[in-house]
């Protein structure tokens, strides 16, 4: 079996080799109408065997040198998938982040941090607690994920990988869907998509939706979608693609969920059951002090997994009525221009601009202090039991802040990609030279309201929750509370770089990747002024350039087993959101990444399983940490300002193995299986720390398909079940008092039912078929509860 029939660039090539310059250029027309090298899949039955992810080059999967899983709409669609983080499941090594606040899509591979890109163009990033959408599948066919650094490919890299969402495009034969949906929590949601030629040269498509729920545990919702897209095939040799994008959504924002309550298990003299002589007080008279009967209640209260998991609120929630939803308007406009210069010649070019505006007010904190010993004393206030008026309240929060937040992200992109097929005998090769450019201009203001630990004392603080199971929320808005300005500034991120890269096809069976790039990275910041630093402060900059490369080899044994490794090195700003120092001494080297991957690709039953073995090590390097050595203060007989104030050597690091396949037989069944292991640790001062904060050391999961038109139904039905597995993750903080906690591991089981006819389809979804009690998410000190067993029924018409 020849191992190129997948491969379209092969097909081009081949065709340019045995045909005149003039049936060439007319291949190459026909292929650009199907191709388009980072946004279309070759397909065999209901498998993507083809993707242009990892190289831009639209290579068969069975031979691409590097690690890349695909997720086709059909899945998506199985699973009633409306958002990212509902397509998860169906990736080994992506998972959520700890500490992600419940702010966007705070998403990683292996551990680190991702990038977002549609179509290979910038999709906003993971930047802190702003300028992060929570990205919907509505206008997306296919979820394809690389893992690694991807050099030169995207611009500025990110650790983990890039997630690349690739978009629905204009189709010449006309069509039309309506979909509806229904369920429970109040949800509803309408989507029409209409597609189809307008003349010989011009193709469109439109896109709306819209979707609303009140949402489990009065996390609501509201999303208004418009995708549009232009196509114009202006000669054989050309055709443009004008995209545009408008989502105007609001995101309610759970950032405690269930919170860990502070008992720090080895400042307690005894073991669960606890008496109050366990929990003896601190004679230090700062130390909040305890008479037996309240030290008893204090006792009676602590559970066998306080301080170690999140406390069940059952069917209660800590989000305050002072916070607000996630209000984000994004705004995208993009211009593709694909463009064949001869027989075996192709200058892409993307130009695209994006804007993405954020506003909310989110609860930072309530932390339920039960009992530490913290500096040596027990209790020390204020992070101790709330007491008012001599009595006790074991379950209050206190040091609650509220902060809101407005930001907005500008950007402008430019990617050319000049990409030539070539062959020599037997030797087939691809060169690609790209150039890119980029500019990010962020604007971020944040304001805060503290409660009486927090608040000046002229502020109007707000009220202490005094029992977290049954709150007593504040009344009013959030600016009743005499906001203070915390943060306040303006900042510039600008990429220049360029990159080449050589595919070679060295016989049917060898196929290798070797790329490099140069990329420059400039940042500028500048404080606009804060109610502790009211002065402008003086723009500074930073800037830094450096090489980074990406090699790779496959080789194929048979048509049915292909193996790979790929070494792969990448940079990006090394703190897009913190500020940069007037001290040149802090202009320190970009972050780099770099990933080690060794894998095994296999095929059967006439391609209709595929599958892969991954074993990796991916690390984030030059990381700053402080230098405890350092001392600035001239009046400290300890003073030694000529010593260094931080090192850059600290690293987040990942090992592990990943497995995934997918398999359909002849449209009657299919199944995708994923797995993950990894060993995710932090590396500060030289010293290894535990798992990395969210990050399950195990995780797997299946989705099965299954057509009951075998049995000969009167109304064939389609039958679909799954279930996940998430390992525990750490949510430890020894800063307060927890380095034990964790967010207990889960399954959990769904199915969906279908029929089926010519043009309309019906389906209903049962998530969380046994409802499961779990965390779907890692917070701060705490857990996000994933919804209980719930319904959605949706109706999809063609015509």
């Amino acid at each position: 079996m020849n191992v190129f029939q997948f491969s379209l660039v092969s097909a081009a090539v081949g065709a340019a080799l045995l045909s005149s310059d003039a049936s060439a250029n007319t291949s190459s027309s026909q292929e650009l109408d199907k191709v388009e090298r980072i946004s279309v899949y070759g397909r065999h039955n209901e498998l993507v065997l083809n993707s242009g992810t990892a190289t831009k080059s639209n290579m068969a999967l069975m031979q691409t040198p590097a690690p890349i899983v695909v997720v086709d709409k059909a899945m998506l669609d199985q699973q009633s998938a409306d958002t990212l983080q509902e397509a998860v499941r169906n990736v080994s090594g992506l998972a959520q982040a700890g500490n992600n606040y419940g702010v966007g899509d705070n998403l990683i591979i292996r551990g680190l941090g991702v990038n977002y890109t549609y179509d290979g163009m910038y999709g906003g990033a993971d930047l802190g607690n702003a300028f992060n959408p929570t990205r919907s599948m509505t206008n997306v066919d296919s979820v394809e994920v690389l893992k690694g650094p991807a050099t030169g490919l995207y611009g500025i890299g990110a650790a983990g990988g890039v997630i690349n969402l690739i978009e629905k495009k204009p189709q010449d034969q006309a069509q039309y869907e309506v979909a509806v949906n229904v369920g429970q929590w109040q949800s509803y949601g309408v989507m029409f998509d209409a597609t189809g030629a307008l003349s010989e040269n011009w193709a469109y498509r439109a896109v709306v939706n819209h979707q609303s729920s009140d949402g489990y545990r009065d996390l609501g919702s509201e999303r208004s979608e418009f995708y549009g897209s232009l196509r114009y095939q202006a000669s054989d040799n050309h055709r443009l693609l004008l995209s545009t994008a408008y989502i105007d959504d609001e995101v309610q924002v759970d950032s405690v969920g269930f919170p860990v309550r502070i008992v720090n298990w080895d400042s307690i003299d005894g073991d669960y059951p606890l008496s109050g002589a366990d929990l003896p007080n601190d004679a230090a008279s700062e130390a909040l002090q305890l008479n037996a009967e309240q030290r008893q209640q204090l006792a009676l209260s602590i559970k066998h997994n306080d301080g170690l998991e999140p406390f069940d609120l059952g069917d209660g929630n800590v989000i305050s009525p002072l916070s607000r939803p996630n209000a984000g308007t994004e705004q995208r406009v993009k211009l593709r221009w694909d463009w064949y210069l001869g027989a075996n010649t192709e200058l892409t070019q993307q130009l695209q601009f994006r804007d993405y505006e954020s506003d909310f007010v989110r609860q930072t904190g309530a932390y339920n202090y039960v009992y530490w010993q913290r500096r040596g004393t027990i209790n020390l206030a204020p992070r101790a039991p709330l007491m008012v008026d001599g009595e006790l309240y074991p379950y209050a929060a206190r040091r609650q802040e509220y902060r809101k937040q407005h930001a907005q992200e500008q950007m402008f992109q430019y990617f050319a990609d000049l990409q030539h097929t070539w062959g020599w005998g037997s030797v087939v090769g691809e060169h690609l030279l790209s150039v890119n450019a980029e500019k990010r201009d962020i604007s971020l203001k944040s304001w805060s309201i503290y409660d009486a630990d927090g608040a000046a004392a002229d502020a109007n603080a707000v009220d202490y929750i005094l029992d977290i199971r049954n709150p007593n929320w504040p009344t009013g808005h959030f600016e009743d509370y005499s906001p203070v300005l915390r943060s306040h500034y303006d900042k510039s991120v600008e990429a220049v770089g360029i990159s080449g890269q050589e595919v070679l096809y060295l016989s049917d069976a060898l196929t290798a990747r070797v790329g490099v790039a140069y990329t420059r990275i400039k940042q500028s910041y500048q404080h606009r002024g804060t109610a502790r630093v009211p002065e402008v402060s003086l723009e500074n900059d930073s800037d830094d350039a450096g090489m980074t490369y990406n090699l790779g080899l496959n080789y194929q044994l048979s048509s049915q087993l292909s193996t790979f490794v790929n070494v792969s090195k990448g940079r990006t700003a090394y703190s897009i959101l913190g500020s940069v120092s007037e001290n040149q001494a802090d202009n320190r080297p970009d972050s780099e990444s770099e990933s080690l991957d060794i894998g095994v690709r296999f095929t059967a039953l006439e391609e209709d399983l595929l599958g892969s073995l991954v074993l990796f090590d991916t690390r984030r390097t030059n990381l700053r940490y402080a230098n405890e050595a350092f001392n600035d203060n001239p009046n400290d007989p300890e003073f030694n300002i000529s010593v260094p104030q931080y090192f850059y050597d600290d690293e987040d690091s990942t090992k592990g193995v990943e497995f995934d396949l997918n398999m359909a037989l002849s449209e009657v069944m299919s199944v995708n299986v994923n797995g993950t292991y990894q060993d995710a640790v932090t590396v500060r001062a030289g010293e290894r720390s535990g798992q990395i904060k969210g990050v399950p050391r195990r995780f797997a999961s299946t989705w099965l398909r299954y057509d009951m038109s075998a049995f000969e139904l009167a109304h064939p039905v389609a039958v679909n079940l799954g279930v996940t597995y998430v390992d525990e993750r750490t949510i430890n903080s020894t800063a307060f008092g927890l380095p034990k906690s964790v967010v207990p591991s889960y399954v959990r089981w769904d199915a969906a039912f279908a029929y089926e006819a010519d043009n309309y389809k019906v389906q209903l979804n049962l998530d969380n078929l046994f409802n499961e009690r779990y965390y779907e998410k890692a917070l701060f000190l705490g857990g996000l509860p994933g919804e209980e067993r719930n319904l959605e029924l949706s109706v999809h018409y063609q015509f």
